[in-house]
């Protein structure tokens, strides 16, 4: 198929080709007839296009389809195949006469591209190559304008100015915008002339004049949209917009009331609710947002809270009010906006304002104590029923009851009818420095009308204790020590409190101050340090050191305190550190505890044997109350629970007669061994302490403690009878009575007073018996 040239197509002018099928439509036939003949210049095909108007008739003749070689015998047959050929195309095979079938809407489809065919009928071969033309549908202003973004609502604030912008409305035209004036659209208002305006070509709403959303709040506004510019003819559509006016806060809150009247009773707690107040706002939301407050209060007693839900001012107390000492009180509220914009404020000047008057109702009230609570103060050990303050309340209303006071929970303080407060033992600070109280006060008159406070006493402190070591101090000292070695640091504590810091200071008694061993150096920072004071210690000869330490306090007065020391003598090792020493002890104390437990078991056997022996002895001594002459008295002994007479023994006594017996019983001859060693514990009992033969029965005792198998490994305390110098009546006990000469000479006992003259007769007439 050959080519065509671009410009009938734009001209929409069907081009003709010399000896080629000719294809003709009605609306350029009158240009083909123009352009003549010249065009003819080569056979082939020719391309062209038809223009159809919309909404035509059915069975439309569109044009005619024609070769130049058809020479009318009915021998070619004219096809048309593609897109609507057939159903909305059809062609006449002998003629090549186009029709359309139906009517065409150009807003459904705009163009149909087709292609034609011319065949022989005789030969059934194809005359003409097959070639394309275009069926153009030419627009008909048959559609209305449409919003298609309906409905519209717009929302803008009140009070705006004149042209302030609302909304813009667009509507659509389906015509063809190329084809004339069809889809060329102008835009007016039908309804809502008076506040608002709309530009013709764009559709856009302006506010012609201000609005109050309080008169009136949404406006509808109906656009109508024309096509043809608004000529005679021409289709229109309209639409309806909902303009909200938005508030704006150009109104004051102004009180429904002018005065109010409010009670309370003067027994109101603080923060009680006693009434409510309300100022109406025109505007909403935030902008009705309220907020009172109280002025030309002098008393203070009220305060006012907004509620945020209700906007309502609730009226509350501030502080107590009391009917005997003012009865009413005149206040005044104001309200303003709580957002109010700087623009605005014209519209918000000189706030609303109300009055209230309060009255205040009498109640019978509860005894006011002076003070909100007490703090008493008493020193420490003071006696029983000391001061220790004063509490004091009173009936606030006008008949003034007597008060009656209590204290609640505790029976250390007592308190009288004027509040007194006194204490009931004597305290103890150490034990309790604080005590808390809760005194009750009640009216006489009504007893109902109870109120209480709380009481602190504090206990002051007096310097009652004295100052002592902060802990058990295990000392050792190496037996190679020298002269001024450090041997142990020490520190003191007093449970006195002080006012200021404790400070303690250090000394040693006067006895141990001539002890040449040791000596104490104060750190004058509460501690002191134990020196050595000789070189060289032995632990054999004095394997242990007791220190008397005088530790004092800065109390006022001082008080002072006696401390021992115990210092061990240490075999220490090369290092001389006595840590391996106190190991060693500790090592030394644990390795022995099962020879002790075996040790004691022992001790137990013995002493249960010994009871039996002793149980024994008194059986036999109950079958004879006095043995025969031949039998040994020595073995039995009599005990007397008689203390003696007192002063009553002075008078009935010559006591220089009883110093002088000494004598006598020195005369005694020792006969044995045994018998010597219990005369020897018997001249014992009549020496002074200096003496050499207590000495030596000292160092015997200690002897047989030393080889008693039954005695604890460690150290003990042995305890020695000793009487002084001796009784001047002489010995009473049987004991070792057969060694002296003077066994049957008990008259003596008539001469020592009446208390001796019943055993006088017992002994005497045993003696006489046996004689």
């Amino acid at each position: 198929m050959n080519c065509c040239s671009v410009l009938p197509l734009m001209l929409g002018i069907p081009l003709l080709w010399p000896g080629l099928m000719e294809i003709e439509n009605v609306e350029t036939k009158n240009v083909k007839q123009a352009v003549g003949s010249h065009l003819r210049v080569k056979r082939g095909w020719v391309w062209n296009q038809f223009f159809v108007p919309e909404e035509m008739n059915t069975s439309h003749h569109i044009g005619r389809l024609r070769s130049d070689l058809d020479n009318g015998n009915n021998s070619f047959q004219y096809k048309l195949s593609g897109p609507g050929a057939g159903s909305i195309f059809v062609i006449d095979e002998r003629t090549g006469d186009i029709y359309a079938k139906q009517k065409l809407d150009r807003e459904e489809r705009s163009l149909y591209t087709l292609r034609a065919q011319v065949t022989d009928i005789t030969t059934g071969r194809a005359v003409e190559p097959e070639s394309e033309f275009v069926i153009r549908v030419s627009d008909i202003n048959d559609n209305e304008p449409k919003f298609l973004d309906e409905p519209y609502e717009a929302i803008v604030p009140e009070m705006s100015p004149e042209g302030t912008f609302v909304i813009q409305v667009i509507a659509s035209d389906a015509d063809d915008p190329a084809s004339g004036n069809n889809a060329r659209l102008l835009y007016s208002l039908l309804q809502g002339q008076a506040y608002f305006s709309i530009e013709p070509t764009t559709g856009v709403i302006r506010i012609s004049s201000e609005m109050d959303r309080e008169l009136q709040d949404e406006y509808w506004v109906i656009v109508q949209a024309k096509d043809m510019i608004g000529q005679p003819g021409a289709l229109s559509g309209t639409t309806s917009v909902l303009i909200k006016l938005s508030d704006i806060n150009d109104n004051k809150p102004i009180f429904k009331e002018s005065f109010y009247r409010l009670n309370v009773s003067e027994s109101a707690p603080i923060g009680t609710s006693i009434g409510r107040i309300l100022a109406y706002d025109s505007d909403i939301g935030e902008n009705a947002q309220m907020v009172y407050s109280i002025e030309g209060d002098d008393s203070q007693a009220f305060d006012i809270i907004t509620n945020n839900g209700t906007q309502e001012g609730i009226i509350t107390l501030k502080k107590k009010v009391d009917f005997e000492h003012q009865s009413h009180y005149g206040v005044r509220a104001r309200v303003q906006n709580f957002h109010v914009d700087e623009q605005l404020l014209k519209y918000h000047e000189d706030a609303s304002s109300t009055f209230i008057k309060v009255q205040v109702e009498d109640e019978d009230e509860p005894p006011v104590f002076q003070l909100s609570y007490y703090v008493l103060e008493i020193f420490e050990e003071n006696p029983q029923g000391s001061f220790v303050g004063i509490v004091s309340a009173t009936d606030p209303d006008q008949r003034n009851s007597p008060i009656r006071y209590s204290v609640i929970g505790s029976k250390v303080f007592s308190i009288n009818d004027n509040g007194t407060i006194i204490a009931t033992y004597p305290l103890d600070r150490e034990v309790c420095a604080w005590y808390n109280l809760s005194v009750t006060a009640t009216e006489t008159y009504n007893i109902q009308q109870i109120s209480s406070v709380p009481v602190s006493v504090q206990v002051l402190n007096i310097n009652d204790h004295a100052p002592e070591l902060s802990q058990f101090y295990e000392t050792y000292v190496c037996e190679n020590a020298v002269s001024g070695q450090i041997i142990q640091t020490i520190s003191a504590v007093d449970r006195d409190e002080s006012l200021e810091d404790h400070h303690f200071s250090f000394n040693l008694s006067v006895e141990d101050s001539n002890n040449s061993s040791f000596t104490i150096s104060d750190n004058q920072d509460n501690t002191a340090v134990i020196v050595t004071n000789r070189t060289g210690f032995s632990l054999q000869e004095e394997p242990i050191f007791h220190i008397t330490i005088l530790i004092a306090d800065n109390g006022i007065p001082p008080l002072t305190s006696t401390n021992t020391l115990t210092i061990y003598v240490c075999d220490c090792d090369d290092s001389g550190s006595t840590q391996a020493c106190a190991n060693k002890g500790l090592m030394f104390s644990m390795g022995f505890r099962t020879e002790v437990m075996i040790a004691m078991l022992v001790c137990v056997v013995v002493i249960f044997g010994f009871i039996c022996l002793m149980l024994a002895l008194k059986h036999q001594r109950k079958q004879t109350l006095f043995p025969e002459k031949s039998e040994d008295f020595r073995e039995n002994i009599f005990r007397y629970d008689d203390e003696g007479g007192g002063e009553e023994d002075t008078e009935a006594f010559d006591i220089v007669e009883l110093r002088n017996s000494t004598t006598r019983r020195g005369r005694r001859t020792r006969q044995s061994s045994p018998a010597a060693l219990r005369m020897l514990y018997r001249q014992s009992l009549q020496v002074g302490p200096d003496s050499a033969l207590f000495r030596k029965f000292i160092l015997e005792k200690l002897e047989e403690a030393n080889t008693d198998p039954c005695a604890p490994p460690f150290d003990s305390l042995q305890t020695f009878a000793f009487e002084g110098t001796g009784s001047p009546a002489g010995s009473l006990s049987s004991l070792g009575s057969a060694l002296t000469d003077q066994d049957g000479n008990l008259g003596d006992l008539n001469e020592l007073g009446p208390r001796f003259k019943r055993l006088a007769s017992m002994f005497g007439s045993s003696v006489q018996s046996n004689h």
